[in-house]
């Protein structure tokens, strides 16, 4: 009986969705890092936390790919647990590289005149080094020890993650969420005070100005709503949760968390003219923009 192969494991329709997920979280995000590579027009503060946040997602649509195949394919515990590090390193990376955004645009209008320095570049990179060393740790906690494949009564939600294991990821997010929820109040405050001193300089709101104070607050409102729709839900299951449980009620809420993945570089890249002109580049080599490029601040985006 020791040397009879083991049952194929039941195809999961969960699992698939996940898989689907993963393919299109890393073809778009594959996308806009080799854009972003390819263009050397586009190496300002905001288009460097653009592709982290880009390199995350992909990253992160990989893991969901190989933990299907680990998972149906290579049938091992240990496996298993490294593709969870990674995946739990590539989010993680995801949510961190969002809030930096978050902060670089603030800065962006909060020190207008002083964003285009070396002290800025310094800032964006100390955040990023920072990002991503905290999410490599995070990642790297189930693999070091902290999961629960000796003590199942530990698990959580998320085999073979533990209680207080998610218990940490999800208050994470909800600090990071609170900051980049205040973030964007002040943003707001700091837009809508910009159209008003404009008012009062010309006597009046034109109508021009209160379309674009209203289109950047909608955006922002949009932005935040998104990221608050597809993470927590399944931040609030993680605390919530009891790994006895149906394991739909895992599937349900996290397969939306990655749909944030997917969304990112549509929100982050794709709608930003520099990187549609370098698309028409890179695939055409015959587009000759009339217009030079221009370094733009994330508060235009």
């Amino acid at each position: 009986l020791s040397s009879r192969p083991p049952a194929p494991a039941a195809l999961n329709p969960w699992d698939v969705m996940l898989c689907v997920s993963g393919t299109a979280i890393a073809c778009e995000n594959a996308l806009v890092v080799a854009i972003i590579c390819y263009s050397p027009t586009l190496r300002t503060p905001m288009f460097v936390l653009v592709g982290s946040l880009a390199t995350a997602d992909l990253l992160a649509g990989l893991g969901l790919l190989l933990n299907f195949v680990f998972q149906y394919v290579i049938r091992s515990e240990t496996v298993s647990l490294l593709t969870v590090g990674f995946l739990v390193a590539s989010f993680a990376a995801s949510v961190s590289s969002l809030l930096a955004i978050t902060v670089d645009r603030y800065l962006s209008l909060y020190n207008a005149l002083t964003y285009y320095s070396e002290r800025t570049v310094l800032c964006i990179h100390t955040m990023l080094a920072g990002a991503w060393g905290v999410s490599l740790c995070l990642g790297l906690l189930p693999v070091l020890g902290w999961n629960c494949l000796h003590d199942r009564a530990a698990c959580s939600v998320v085999r073979p993650l533990t209680k207080s294991n998610v218990t940490l990821l999800s208050a994470s997010f909800f600090l990071i969420f609170l900051i980049m929820l205040h973030l964007y109040i002040e943003i707001c405050k700091i837009v809508c005070r910009h159209a008003h001193q404009i008012a009062l300089q010309q006597h009046f709101l034109t109508a021009s100005h209160y379309v674009a104070t209203k289109k950047g607050v909608s955006t922002l409102a949009i932005i935040l709503g998104t990221f608050g729709a597809s993470w927590l839900p399944f931040a609030i299951y993680c605390v919530v949760g009891d790994p006895d449980y149906p394991s739909v009620y895992t599937y349900a809420t996290l397969l939306p968390a990655t749909y944030n993945s997917m969304i990112n570089p549509i929100i982050y890249a794709y709608r930003n003219q520099e990187i549609q002109r370098s698309m028409w580049v890179l695939f055409c080599g015959c587009f000759q923009a009339k217009v030079s490029f221009r370094s733009r601040s994330p508060s235009d985006v």
